[in-house]
């Protein structure tokens, strides 16, 4: 079940009570961005202040305890490529991430992992005893290329056997507002076997309505992990475009669009 928090620092987030490691999913609310981008946003690419962003990012490593450049970051590109992270690969704010990575997974205490979004899939995994804990982008693309697999995969080089592996899966775009053509349910059929019963449905005017957290955790289960050790959050982030920030939304609505982000870090 995820709960609302605000943290010490003033940013608003929500957490899972599945997840034993420290954890959190950003909202856009706690931040100090002003005009189209109020007020916590962590994007640096649509305009917004980078002073305010700056700050916005500083509050949020807050919330782990950390400063702003003690952390590690996806560089996100809708693949499916995931990258075991170090202290060497902590980014500094606002330059630019020398790798590309829509999944990042780590087995080093302290060392916060953060990935970032606006409608897309947000998952957070860590092993019950603390082997490795992963974060990770997912949207269609990426989800359809099985990131998850991959994520799974390095988590287990690094000791985490999937039964163990814990996984919150946050905020996004639900299937009452995911509207697709035909070629988003293809891909997903093909990447979870056919397994997609309850996935999507068709309306009147051949339009899909798709699942995108359902079908990350359908195929979390089918890598091991167990049902009970999966928690989805009910939130859209479309309908919920006050709270969450919503590329859908703010682009039909020609609208300034920030970015969220999701992190977890190792005790």
């Amino acid at each position: 079940m995820f709960q609302d928090r605000i943290s010490e620092s003033g940013v608003h987030i929500v957490v899972s009570s599945v997840l034993p490691a420290e954890h959190a999913f950003s909202t856009r609310l706690g931040g100090v961005s002003k005009g189209g981008f109020e007020s916590f946003n962590v994007g640096s690419a649509h305009g917004d202040d980078p002073n305010a962003v700056r700050e916005n990012y500083r509050r949020w490593c807050v919330v782990f305890g950390a400063g702003m450049n003690e952390c590690c970051v996806t560089n996100q590109v809708h693949g499916n490529a995931v990258r075991i992270v170090t202290a060497a690969d902590r980014h500094k704010c606002l330059e630019k991430t020398p790798y590309e990575a829509d999944g990042i997974v780590t087995a080093e205490k302290n060392l916060p992992i953060f990935c970032f979004t606006a409608d897309c899939v947000p998952v957070l995994l860590c092993e019950k005893h603390g082997k490795a804990a992963g974060a990770v982008h997912c949207g269609w693309r990426s989800s359809a290329a099985d990131i998850l697999g991959a994520m799974i995969n390095a988590m287990e080089e690094l000791g985490a056997g999937a039964e163990e592996i814990y996984a919150a899966i946050g905020p996004s775009i639900g299937k009452c507002c995911f509207e697709t053509d035909r070629d988003v349910p293809d891909a997903l059929s093909a990447f979870l076997g056919g397994d997609t019963e309850g996935l999507w449905t068709v309306r009147k005017d051949g339009k899909y309505l798709v699942d995108l957290r359902g079908a990350n955790a359908r195929r979390l289960v089918q890598l091991g992990l167990r049902p009970e050790h999966i928690d989805i959050s009910e939130e859209c982030t479309v309908c919920s475009h006050e709270k969450y920030w919503s590329a859908r939304y703010t682009k039909r609505h020609h609208l300034k669009r920030g970015s969220m982000v999701a992190g977890i870090v190792l005790r």
